[in-house]
């Protein structure tokens, strides 16, 4: 009785340490899913901070500023798993301390040629016309787009964050 006993005290045993084990694991696939969606939402901050900057330095965009992380042209495919992001991007060193993540964007205007004003005439930009938004007179309106008028080019922003455990998360967003 005593050695059926021990079996049986032993496969409970098993059974709650493997019980535990998977309790464990799924913990953890909880953890880094937290990590990786903080991770995406810090990456608005640079996504942010990059507008800003093409606000800020809109006149000096026909010209390469690297170490702003600002590129004049899309210059083919970018790929933010290959990309040198620490030579060519621009680092946010506040929100380390902040969110224990790393914080680093890259601004691309979408124009095929570096280093070129966007309105020249040998340049071909990804753009948009500028919305006319006067009122119908006379019971006509003007079009939505008045001849001569010009267009400002589209910018692509990637940003790359660095987290806790080894999170990596990318994020690329379209502004004008």
């Amino acid at each position: 009785m005593l050695f059926v006993a021990l079996i049986v005290l032993i496969i409970m045993t098993l059974a709650g340490l493997a019980l535990l084990r998977q309790m464990g694991a799924g913990t953890s696939i909880a953890g880094n899913i937290a990590f990786k969606e903080n991770a995406t939402s810090v990456a608005d901050r640079g996504t942010e901070f990059a507008n800003a900057w093409i606000v800020a330095n809109y006149a000096i965009t026909a010209s390469d500023s690297v170490a702003d992380g600002y590129f004049s042209s899309w210059g083919g495919s970018v790929d933010p798993t290959t990309f040198d992001w620490d030579a060519q991007s621009k680092l946010l060193v506040d929100d380390q301390v902040q969110t224990g993540n790393t914080t680093r964007f890259i601004i691309q205007r979408l124009c095929l040629t570096p280093n070129m004003s966007a309105l020249a005439p040998a340049q071909s930009c990804s753009d948009s016309a500028v919305i006319n938004t006067g009122d119908s007179h006379a019971g006509a309106g003007y079009p939505g787009v008045l001849p001569g008028t010009s267009t400002k080019p589209f910018f692509r922003i990637t940003t790359r964050v660095d987290g806790p455990r080894n999170t990596i998360s990318y994020t690329q967003v379209l502004v004008q």
